[in-house]
């Protein structure tokens, strides 16, 4: 494989490991969320460039076509782009709640109000 289809593949992880470093360094509830989507769409990038076949075409039967790119990985990713929006919306309604509850969206501060309690 030569570079240029390589560096898809680097930049890839290094979203990935953005993602994950914002779910774990940071404290606020909404920056969590957002790493976490991130890292969503890190797997998306990765597996759309897998589908993808150089020279390929959508799978319509015709003669004069030789080599079909699978729809699969696409399909799977529309299914999956619908699910991490409804698991977005889920976890800012309960930041949302947390915030109403605490008074604050900081993991510290909400720990050392449970601590107290």
């Amino acid at each position: 494989m030569e570079f240029p289809g390589l560096l898809v593949y680097w930049i890839i992880v290094v979203l990935m490991m953005m993602g994950l470093y914002i779910v774990v360094a940071q404290n606020n509830l909404v920056k969590k969320i957002v790493g976490l989507n991130v890292f969503q769409v890190s797997v998306f990038l990765l597996y759309i460039t897998m589908g993808k076949i150089a020279e390929g075409t959508a799978p319509i039967l015709a003669d004069e076509i030789e080599i079909y790119s699978n729809p699969l990985p696409h399909v799977l990713i529309l299914t999956a782009i619908v699910v991490g929006v409804a698991t977005t919306s889920l976890g800012l309604a309960l930041v949302v709640r947390i915030h109403e509850a605490y008074g604050s969206i900081e993991d510290d501060e909400i720990l050392e109000q449970e601590s107290d309690a």
